[in-house]
């Protein structure tokens, strides 16, 4: 199955407020996520076990960061994001 004919897949960035865990300052930081959302229409050229597959599918999100840079002048230690789901579904 190749997910490129079920979805279209675009780039976004949601903001999210972390906390370092070294210097403990919290900011907000803009975290990049893969958006696919469902095709509307299928391809012609489909097997009928791929329409059935289609049919179950949902629009879902899939976080592209997992480190990101602490904003603090004096840390610049990354940090983990630990605390966002890595797929969230629309």
């Amino acid at each position: 199955m190749d997910e490129r004919k079920f979805f279209k897949e675009s780039q976004s960035s949601k903001p999210a407020n972390l906390t370092c865990p070294s210097c403990g300052q919290s900011d907000t930081y803009q975290v990049r996520w893969i958006v696919r959302t469902k095709r509307k229409d299928l391809e012609k050229s489909l097997r009928d076990e791929d329409r059935r597959k289609f049919l179950q599918l949902q629009s879902y999100m899939v976080r592209q960061d997992d480190l990101v840079g602490c904003k603090n002048p004096r840390c610049r230690k990354r940090i983990e994001i630990t605390s966002l789901q890595s797929i969230v579904f629309l």
